[in-house]
């Protein structure tokens, strides 16, 4: 296991300088360069032809779609777009890409010099943008045995190139530099804000669980106080927003420890092991790469005219930052509390939807990070997926609102609607939920409470009002729950006045 520094320690005496590159596989309905369908999953190697397999006389076409959401991409990433581009091939052998070469952009990408903002801890941090460009996924390798899930023990290998040929953009950051201990909190924000952009664009799930959208974390340390950028480590793959920020502090700390050990950092490419949360090595990068670039001689050049960079700047959605901004104040939610709505991944679309369908934003609030995440945890699902749906739970908030059930009650509407058994009135009714209210009822209750306690009532005959509590306690065991607990405290009050 590797030797790391204390994170204070790393800090003292290095700055941290991060890179990004992140890879975003697009929903296209057909694949880059071919009509092969694009959907993910599907029997392996069933959704292949001659142009993705790179079969001999087999010629590529650009997918004008593809094109159509790098665009949007780099437009919503305050990018320029380039008025002429075109493809290279990338030479390397790599099992899972028959064609021993890989159809991407080198030097000319369609967007470039774009920045964006993230916001940590409240303050703000711009990321520059270096390019977006163009490119293939390769096929997928599948490990068998040796128990990992590697090929470092494993006894064969599966080839399975269905993904080969997937449109994907590839996002690369300039040098991020000045931001201190938040840098790992930095980059996970950088990613979080790409995610939800991407599916606001409506351009990919961006789900990266599922690896549509994975990110190459590089980091190096800058001894403090000057400007020598020190030799990077590259994480490559990391599939989701903790990972980064766990590959970043490792790497840190892991750097820093080889450095202050008066060792040397080598430039290579590393794994995060989630299971572990550590790196370890992948291959060496000492020397420079040749891929020996070239344009790609079949394919021409992508000219895109400004007329129609304009039409597609116009059907960009509002962004992120400015949605959430503008949910918190409809909504009147404190930094802290929209705070912890965007760490509860899916549950702002949720509370949006909440809200639309009748509840107010705090009633909506309170269900989905209380209720239903509980609910999630439990069942190891995403909170979206919990089986319950923003008008349910509107339509719940409203029996409460109403004084027809109270909020106790109401978790057992939510068992109804989880097993299938109608809809929330419907529910109510026939397991005998609503709440009683009638004087009749409820004076026999707090009368036969009275009885039981007289200790309590002579506290609250002396003017311990706040003892009262003890005893509409009482009658609500009583009732099951199904009491109407404001009037059984003034049921109370009454009778011991």
């Amino acid at each position: 296991m590797d030797t790391l520094l204390d994170y204070e320690d790393v800090l003292a005496a290095y700055d941290p300088v991060l890179g990004l590159e992140v890879h975003v596989e697009l929903n296209t309905a057909s694949k880059m360069f071919c009509g092969c369908d694009n959907t993910p999953g599907g029997e392996p190697n069933t959704t292949t032809c001659p142009v993705c397999l790179g079969l001999p006389g087999s010629l590529p076409v650009v997918n004008a779609k593809a094109v159509e959401s790098a665009i949007r991409i780099g437009l919503a990433l305050n990018c320029q777009v380039a008025p002429w581009c075109r493809f290279a091939r990338k030479n390397y052998f790599y099992p899972d890409m028959t064609k021993d070469f890989q159809t991407s952009q080198y030097d000319e990408p369609i967007c470039f010099d774009g920045w964006v903002d993230v916001e940590v801890d409240q303050e703000t941090f711009r990321i520059e943008i270096e390019r977006v460009h163009m490119e293939e996924d390769a096929g997928k390798l599948t490990h068998v045995g040796g128990g990992t899930g590697r090929i470092v023990g494993a006894e064969y290998s599966l080839v399975d190139y269905n993904r080969a040929g997937t449109p994907l953009m590839e996002i690369v950051t300039r040098p991020i530099r000045g931001l201190g201990a938040k840098a790992p909190a930095v980059g996970r924000a950088y990613m979080a804000l790409l995610r939800d952009l991407m599916r606001a664009l409506g351009v990919s799930d961006a789900r990266m669980e599922a690896g549509n959208m994975r990110c190459d974390a590089n980091v190096s340390l800058m001894p403090t106080g000057t400007h020598e950028l020190g030799i990077r480590t590259e994480t490559k793959n990391v599939n989701s927003l903790r990972s980064v920020e766990g590959a970043l502090t490792h790497e840190m700390r892991r750097q820093a420890a080889i450095l202050a050990g008066g060792g040397r950092v080598h430039q290579e490419t590393r794994h995060w092991h989630e299971d572990g949360e550590y790196t370890s090595p992948g291959r060496s990068k000492e020397q420079a790469e040749d891929y020996r670039y070239f344009p790609e001689p079949d394919l021409v050049p992508i000219a895109p005219a400004p007329e129609w960079i304009e039409e597609l700047r116009a059907t960009l959605p509002e962004l992120p930052t400015m949605r959430r901004a503008r949910l918190q104040g409809e909504w009147g939610f404190t930094t802290l509390e929209m705070r912890d709505v965007l760490g509860n991944e899916g549950s702002l679309e949720l509370i949006e939807a909440t809200v639309a369908a009748g509840a107010t934003p705090g009633s909506a609030r309170k269900w989905w990070l209380g209720e239903m995440a509980r609910r999630a945890n439990e069942a190891g699902v995403e909170l979206a997926a919990v089986g319950v749906t923003p008008r349910d739970v509107a339509a719940v908030q409203g029996l409460v609102d109403a004084g027809t059930v109270n909020d106790k009650l109401a978790r057992e509407v939510f068992d109804g609607l989880l097993a299938g058994e109608g809809s929330a009135a419907e529910i109510v009714a026939a397991r005998g939920l609503a709440v009683v209210s009638d004087d009749g009822a409820l004076g026999e209750a707090v009368d036969a409470a009275i009885a039981a306690n007289p200790d309590v009532a002579a506290k609250i005959r002396g003017g311990k009002v706040q003892a009262a509590g003890a005893l509409i306690g009482v009658v609500m065991k009583q009732m099951r729950g199904q009491a109407d607990a404001a009037r059984v405290r003034e049921l109370v009050l009454e009778r011991l006045a």
